[in-house]
């Protein structure tokens, strides 16, 4: 797999290039940062501004330029600044060693399985794209094609 920083998936391919929605590998940079940048400040950059911001790596030093960068270019937005979360830290999506229920459920319920084994051989992108599209109240339109396209990566 491409680096996690900037990989998009082929389940995001609709949207892969126009940018018109904010792909997983920059929602997980701002979940890694504790910003919580709205569609609309996202809609309001430039197309070249969000692809410098799918390209940003990161690394710890890189996702602190990212946070400086958003706080100071959403200030002049209409949306405002934006907003401060608290950063990931022990999030199920950063825990190799646990499959969350959430996640097998979800994959049962779409006569897929996921085992503990192939969650622990995924990427952190992979787990936390998981986790973001079963979450309740989640549109999850695009679940069944992440878990075809996360597992295949898996099966051995």
């Amino acid at each position: 797999m491409p680096s996690q920083a900037s990989h998009c998936f082929a389940f995001e391919q609709d949207f892969v290039g126009s940018w018109r929605c904010i792909p997983l590998c920059v929602r997980r940079k701002l979940d890694l940062i504790g910003l919580k940048l709205k569609l609309s400040h996202w809609l309001e950059l430039s197309h070249g501004e969000r692809q410098t911001l799918v390209d940003w790596p990161d690394d710890p030093e890189a996702l602190e330029r990212f946070r400086a960068h958003l706080q100071q270019r959403t200030r002049s937005l209409s949306a405002g600044e934006a907003k401060p979360l608290p950063a990931s830290s022990g999030e199920p999506w950063q825990l190799p060693e646990v499959l969350p229920e959430d996640v097998a459920a979800a994959a049962r319920a779409r006569a897929q399985a996921i085992s503990p084994e192939q969650w622990k051989r995924l990427g952190e992108l992979e787990r936390f794209a998981l986790c973001k599209l079963t979450r309740p109240g989640h549109d999850h339109h695009n679940l069944e094609a992440a878990l075809r396209e996360t597992l295949d990566n898996t099966a051995s």
